[in-house]
């Protein structure tokens, strides 16, 4: 099985505009995530996807692989298709957020063993959440698991609902979960999920996986460990920076 990490970036972000050539501790966010993608034992190949010159002239200037791709796409998704398209001899696509620049490349590895299941179709890490902060937080989008590890739903609300039990014990009485958002696809699925209609229950949820299960298709998870750090918002980088450059 041969796997490629994808690292989808655009710089009209309308919370952090030009935010993957922000600067965070000498380096640029973008070079991050890619440098911790390189760290990966299981991609034999990474790459940024671009909308845009600075940033392909960026990654050029350390040595990194890009590639241009169309202005138009609404998502990562969609720009890892046009670039798979045109990248032969893959078998597996990793979709790593570019904006996380200190991801820990197991997550990578441990996402890509998903795929080592004939059967998996496309997969995802998920975290357990741990504290009620986190469980009722609309910005921390939650998955609904079922027996096999497969997820069944994607929420920004907290779910499920627990009826009849106070919601200060809501993590006493079963496991909930967070979704990190790093995906993995084999190629064929890539393609066919890239040419799927808008689904309604993505257009109320504002998460493109919804589409994907609401045409049928399987999303297996894993269960990281880790807690990821993304980068939304200038007040988010101020935080990255204080937690990792700052004593």
């Amino acid at each position: 099985m041969k796997t490629i990490g994808i690292i989808p970036a655009r710089y009209d972000s309308s919370r952090f505009p030009g935010k993957p050539l922000v600067d965070i501790g000498g380096l640029s966010m973008i070079q991050r995530v890619y440098n911790q993608a390189k760290h990966a034992s299981s991609l034999s190949e990474v790459i940024v996807a671009t909308d845009d010159q600075r940033i392909y002239e960026h990654i050029k200037s350390f040595g990194g692989n890009v590639a241009m791709t169309k202005p138009e796409h609404q998502s990562g998704t969609d720009r890892c298709a046009e670039v798979i398209e045109n990248i032969q001899g893959f078998d597996v696509v990793i979709n790593i957020q570019g904006d996380e620049p200190f991801i820990d490349p197991q997550q990578i590895d441990l996402l890509t063993t998903c795929f080592e299941r004939p059967q998996t179709q496309i997969a995802t890490l998920v975290r357990k959440v741990e504290t009620s902060e986190e469980l009722f937080n609309e910005n921390k989008p939650k998955v609904v698991l079922n027996k096999n590890g497969e997820a069944i739903y994607f929420s920004r609300q907290t779910v499920p609902f627990l009826r009849g039990a106070k919601k200060e014990d809501w993590l006493k009485l079963r496991p909930y979960y967070n979704h990190i958002g790093i995906y993995g696809y084999r190629v064929d699925v890539l393609k066919e999920i890239a040419n799927l209609p808008y689904s309604d229950l993505e257009a109320m949820e504002a998460l493109e996986q919804l589409r994907w299960l609401d045409n049928g298709f399987r999303i297996n998870t894993a269960i990281s460990n880790h807690t990821n750090d993304a980068i939304d918002t200038p007040e988010d980088l101020q935080q990255i920076i204080q937690k990792y450059f700052k004593s």
